[in-house]
């Protein structure tokens, strides 16, 4: 997005930084290596420096603001009386009980300096923003959450959401002490719409997942499928979505005589209480083994990030067939079951050689799930 934005605006450019998870030169931009899936120092000297930068630009200049998938971690200011590290506790624990990224989202804006319009209430001038989301109903004030657009939650909801998923108790006390500080009004909510401060500020989504579907549907055809998309977005619990959702996929492969591909997108999530290793497409993708295999046709499905990430791990998902199971069984590498049990979905499709590793794309519009049927 910077590399696109830089050819276009050549020496209007009069500055800028590029957060991404690895290193950028682009023209007169600042790069800076943020981290994801949590943040880490680097995410919080990003932030700061996007503050500045943001503080910086005169009433007559404007600001750009690309987001991709990610934002929220790669760049990271804690809110006054907060660190980075309860922050970072906070954020792994909410992910470890399932929280979904809206909910993620409407904690991290009220514990942040930068989120949630803090960037754009900096600024003198227009701030406009230019999105590619990975959030499924592209909420501008989700994606990347929100740092120069309105937020229309509040810290009551932020603390719900730590009631809702293990309870307040169980978050650090600095964090729960600020959000009941934001309830009795000590601490300014996040600007909302109507908010004078985000008078001169647009924003706009420019890519999505119905982007990345239309593109897999594009080169299923041209390969000869019979192509059908599920436009509706796959979330919730990943091995529950992905059993629920095969029954979907079926319904869409009732053409006799040719091969089908069935296209869909999403972005679930995983409630972790194993100790094995993994992402919400690999999940997604082993909950498939067992329905795949009782289909009693040739079948084959694959979970991917598209952002080349699942999880804490070196994947992007997985491949998964109707042969998955016995093979794991010839290979002595045990039931999907046990695998599941444990959330060690990784180690399961690496002993068959089915893990999927594109590297980083460079681009986050959530999860593609690609069906063939035959």
């Amino acid at each position: 997005m910077a590399a696109g934005a830089s050819a276009v605006l050549e020496d209007r450019i009069c500055g800028g930084v590029v957060v991404s998870p690895a290193p950028a030169t682009v023209g007169v931009l600042e790069s800076i290596e943020g981290g994801h899936p949590l943040p880490t120092a680097d995410s919080e000297r990003a932030g700061r420096r996007a503050l500045e930068i943001a503080a910086s630009t005169a009433a007559d200049e404007t600001l750009l603001v690309l987001l991709s998938g990610g934002a929220s971690a790669l760049m990271a200011v804690p809110a006054e009386g907060l660190d980075l590290e309860t922050k970072r506790q906070t954020t792994d624990r909410l992910l470890l009980q399932g929280a979904d990224i809206h909910a993620l989202n409407a904690v991290r804006k009220h514990l942040s300096a930068i989120k949630g319009g803090w960037l754009a209430a900096r600024t003198a001038a227009a701030s406009v923003t230019f999105a590619v989301s990975d959030v499924m109903d592209d909420d501008l004030s989700v994606i990347g959450s929100g740092p120069a657009v309105p937020d229309d939650t509040t810290f009551a909801a932020a603390l719900a959401v730590l009631n809702r998923f293990g309870g307040a108790r169980s978050y650090p006390p600095s964090v729960v002490a600020h959000l009941d500080a934001g309830i009795a009004g000590a601490i300014p909510e996040t600007p909302k719409t109507g908010d004078p401060r985000l008078a001169r500020a647009t924003a706009a989504v420019v890519g999505s997942r119905r982007d990345a579907m239309a593109g897999a549907a594009r080169e299923a055809d041209a390969r000869g499928y019979c192509v059908a998309r599920l436009d509706a977005p796959v979330v919730g619990e990943s091995r529950a979505a992905a059993v629920s959702h095969i029954a979907d996929v079926i319904a869409q492969a009732r053409d006799p005589g040719r091969a089908v591909c069935v296209i869909s997108s999403g972005e679930t999530t995983v409630r972790v209480a194993g100790h094995g290793k993994g992402g919400r497409n690999q999940e997604f993708a082993l909950a498939l083994a067992a329905p795949l295999a009782a289909l009693g046709a040739n079948a084959a499905a694959a979970s991917v990030g598209t952002d080349g990430i699942d999880g804490p791990t070196d994947a992007a998902g997985a491949i998964v067939d109707c042969t998955t199971v016995e093979r794991a069984r010839a290979a002595g590498v045990g039931a999907p079951s046990r695998y599941l049990d444990d959330n060690n979905a990784y180690a399961f499709f690496h002993a068959l050689g089915d893990l999927v590793h594109t590297g980083l794309t460079g681009t986050n519009v959530g999860d593609l799930h690609v069906f063939l049927l035959a």
